[in-house]
């Protein structure tokens, strides 16, 4: 009952899509059977509002500073990133500028996996998949130094760059990752943000774990024991721990991922830039016991373009 009231009273938005209210306009062109139910009591429609948040779309900088701590809590707009209106342009003559407040928020993620076609053929492909961590992904409070001129070079120096999430394949496989830009070297051509500017460049991809994690058999990296207990013996008596290895010795992997970011909108009176951004990276290894399988991370990015103190 409360999952069927909700979905009828979101019109199936989804929470992962900012934007434009498409509940409203529905409701304006035709009258729903919901709305029609909502009218011949008050004490439904305050039901669903109860059990029922409604999705947080997009909002600015602006509208975000006018609201309170208890205006945000349980809204989803704490994992959004602003929104930014404008089509000027924002020039970075030299050095001396930084961007500050640099927001991701991801909207898809794809794994690549061998998939076989009708015909027996398997290539690999990029699949879709399902978003099992809770609104607790998004990037924020980013900053780092500009190089201006003929062109620009960000290079990310501090904040919240990196987010533990778990993404789930169609057969039911969850493959966890660390979404990150760690020690991002950003560049692109030209001397000012723009709309249609380009920029990108690589990052550092740290291992999902550290060394103090102990797996399920008490093995760790700086602590634990060193090979698992009471295993049984090898038929053979060949290659025992070879088999083991990789589970036995831990390894804090730090790998390389790649991002290029697209400006589309620009406030110039402000200085914010906005935009999308896909993303490239290895997901988690396990602490190298396992292979690390291709993320592909693709969503809206905010940042703000401020001259330095």
């Amino acid at each position: 009952m409360k999952v069927t009231l909700c979905l009828a009273l979101v019109g199936g938005a989804s929470a992962l899509q900012p934007g434009t209210n498409s509940v409203a306009k529905t409701q304006a062109a035709q009258p729903s059977a919901v709305a029609k139910q909502v009218a011949g009591g008050a004490a439904a429609a305050m039901v669903a509002g109860i059990i029922c948040a409604a999705p947080a779309f997009a909002i600015t900088s602006e509208e975000r500073q006018q609201l309170s701590y208890l205006q945000v809590k349980g809204t989803g707009l704490a994992n959004r990133c602003n929104e930014v209106v404008g089509s000027g342009s924002i020039s970075v003559p030299a050095s001396g500028y930084k961007i500050v407040d640099l927001c991701l928020e991801p909207k898809t993620w794809q794994v690549e996996e061998e998939v076989a076609t009708k015909k027996g053929d398997v290539s690999k492909q990029f699949v879709n998949t399902k978003l099992m961590t809770r609104q607790t992904y998004t990037l924020d409070g980013i900053s780092g130094k500009l190089e201006g001129g003929g062109s620009i070079t960000f290079k990310e120096e501090d904040g919240i760059d990196y987010a533990p999430t778990t993404v789930q394949l169609p057969g039911g496989e969850r493959v966890p990752f660390l979404f990150t830009i760690k020690e991002l070297v950003a560049k692109g051509s030209g001397g000012a943000f723009k709309p249609g500017y380009e920029f990108g460049g690589s990052f550092k991809v740290p291992s999902y774990r550290t060394g103090l994690f102990l797996d399920p058999k008490g093995r760790g990296m700086t602590t634990g024991y060193d090979q698992a207990q009471a295993l049984p013996a090898s038929q053979t008596g060949i290659g025992a721990q070879e088999e083991l290895a990789n589970e036995n010795n831990k390894v804090f992997d730090v790998f390389d991922g790649t991002i290029e970011f697209a400006v589309s909108q620009v406030n110039t009176e402000d200085g914010e830039i906005g935009g999308v951004f896909v993303s490239s990276q290895p997901s988690d290894t396990d602490l190298g016991s396992k292979e690390p399988k291709k993320i592909l991370s693709k969503g809206i990015f905010y940042g703000k373009v401020v001259k330095e103190e």
